[in-house]
């Protein structure tokens, strides 16, 4: 009985013992780099004045969110006003020509039809009261044209999203075209600017990593991650453009900056266990299988472990201390 249970415990300990035990094998990482990225919305919307003439009313400040299709700002054109006015009394001045020119109409076709009159006659007629019709038909027109133009004082949303800059204020006159809002889109992205020689390494679908907002120090795998959405072909000043799209990013502001850590080519590099690396008068150690303790440089914090720069080499056999 004696001599079973000390094979037990001689195996459990075995077991144990070889559990214990890591093999250092060297594997392929990335090689990230640390840079800056700003918080950028996908789109930059401008709410912009559609008539000129003078803003008499501004319904939203920097902040705000608004939905598409929000009145952003009122302009009003008083001359508008007066040509409506003006264009009202021609309408009622053309529409007495009709009048008269349908009952000279309605006289010639009747004295026509008792042989009075010739065929002429009527015709005639018939071409005052149709040019009347027509004429009084365009200013019509012209009436729903100014309509129109002061209906377009209205300063629109072009879409939802957050009010950046109001550069205007109330009393101003602004010209046709003229900025009245600029909102960015609640969709916001992340624009990376890169060295140049990082454009080989960058692709549409790479991963990176989003630090903390603060430049707090964390390890890789409580970073945030993001998706390369699109790489610029064209580079500016020696640098390239490249977008990540991230999840939530509408709790930041708009030209934050954040650290982003890029991939730029692989290389290969030792991971060990955190739990197999300890320290004795700040100096890091690894214990071997055969007794010995190694000191160890350690480097980034990484999924499985952490980074060993120099001390140890591919096929050695650690042990936990």
């Amino acid at each position: 009985m004696r001599f079973a249970t000390a094979l037990l415990f001689t195996a459990i300990a075995a077991s144990a013992a070889s559990a214990q035990e890591f093999t250092i094998h060297a594997s392929e990482v990335d090689d990230r780099k640390a840079v800056i990225a700003t918080v950028e919305p996908v789109h930059l919307l401008v709410a912009r004045a559609r008539i000129g003439g003078t803003i008499i009313r501004v319904n939203v400040k920097e902040g705000d969110r608004i939905a598409a299709g929000a009145e952003v700002a009122t302009v009003v054109d008083q001359k508008l006003a007066l040509q409506m006015q003006a264009l009202d009394s021609r309408i009622k001045s053309q529409q007495a020509q009709r009048d008269q020119a349908k009952i000279d109409f309605d006289r010639v076709q009747e004295l026509m039809r008792r042989g009075v009159n010739s065929q002429m006659q009527l015709d005639q007629a018939r071409t005052a009261l149709d040019v009347a019709e027509r004429t009084a038909a365009a200013m019509h027109s012209d009436r729903d044209v100014i309509m129109q133009q002061a209906a377009e004082g209205a300063v629109l949303a072009p879409g939802a999203g957050r009010v950046l800059t109001v550069p205007v204020s109330e009393g101003r006159v602004v010209l046709p075209g003229e900025t009245i809002a600029t909102l960015a889109e609640d969709n916001y992205i992340l624009r990376l600017s890169l060295p140049e020689r990082h454009a080989r390494f960058m692709r549409a679908g790479d991963t990176v990593l989003i630090a903390a907002r603060g430049d707090q120090t964390e390890s890789e795998e409580a970073m945030r991650k993001g998706k390369v959405r699109l790489v610029y072909p064209e580079i500016q000043g020696g640098r390239v453009i490249a977008d990540v799209d991230v999840d939530q990013l509408g709790d930041y502001f708009v030209g934050e900056r954040t650290r982003v850590y890029v991939a730029t080519g692989k290389r290969d590099t030792i991971i060990v266990p955190a739990a197999y690396v300890y320290q004795r008068a700040g100096v890091n150690f690894v214990r071997l299988k055969n007794g010995a303790e190694i000191v160890v440089q350690p480097g980034e914090t990484r999924p499985g472990g952490v980074e060993i720069l120099s001390g140890l080499t591919d096929g050695d056999v650690t042990v936990h201390p």
